[in-house]
């Protein structure tokens, strides 16, 4: 998809997620209640820690690339997102959101980097399943502080349609994102925006040449 610049100034990202759920034709008005923002950050939480879980406790190699294409792949939408809807939210809302968004954006750098490695790996590397659970130590410290402390205040100074607003605009990035870690990228807006406009058409075509749980296919990420 080719989009002509009209301008050096790149659009704020939100001008630009609107433009793309338009031309794909993607319904934004709500079907079903939304989620506040924190359930739907707490709900990928959980089935990043199911991946994980399937991908350490089973024998089968098959079994455990199948659910490590999974897991990449929530992973990586999962970070991208949160830095570009999440954390300028932060800043924007909290008193101390710069601080609290640079120490989240390092957190996740160090968790992109090992996602880079591990995605790049095979069941039958001898650092396969101890990659996996360096990062998910590391990630699951993340998580916790997230749950506990950041996403709390962010709810608390947000009406409950401004969060709504939030968990619809998080979802819909999710959809035009990398799926895969890219720990060179920039991690704000607007430059994160633009490369991962570029990466993410790569990443999503050499997904349907990918093994997933579901043998029918890549997921669907207008669902997840």
């Amino acid at each position: 998809m080719v989009f002509a610049l009209r301008s050096s100034r790149t659009p704020p990202f939100s001008q630009l997620l609107s433009r793309l759920t338009q031309r794909r034709g993607i319904a934004t008005s709500p079907i079903a209640m939304t989620p506040r923002i924190i359930d739907t950050i707490k709900k990928d939480h959980r089935e990043i820690e199911s991946y994980y879980g399937k991908i350490i406790t089973s024998k089968d190699p098959d079994e455990q690339t199948r659910f490590q294409n999974m897991f990449t792949w929530e992973l990586a939408r999962h970070s991208i997102g949160e830095e570009l809807v999440i954390y300028p939210l932060f800043e924007k809302t909290l008193s101390d959101g710069v601080q609290m968004a640079n120490k989240d954006r390092d957190q996740h750098m160090q968790v992109k980097k090992q996602l880079k490695a591990f995605q790049n790996m095979t069941p039958s590397d001898t650092q396969f399943i101890p990659t996996i659970r360096e990062l998910m130590e590391h990630l699951s410290d993340h998580i916790k502080e997230e749950e506990r402390d950041d996403l709390p205040r962010l709810e608390a100074a947000l009406t409950q349609e401004d969060s709504e607003d939030c968990s619809k605009t998080f979802g819909r990035t999710k959809m035009f994102v990398p799926s895969r870690s890219h720990p060179s990228a920039p991690d704000k807006p607007p430059y994160e925006t633009a490369v991962g406009l570029l990466a993410a058409p790569i990443d999503h075509l050499a997904d349907l040449f990918r093994k997933w749980p579901d043998t029918s296919g890549m997921p669907n990420p207008t669902t997840k």
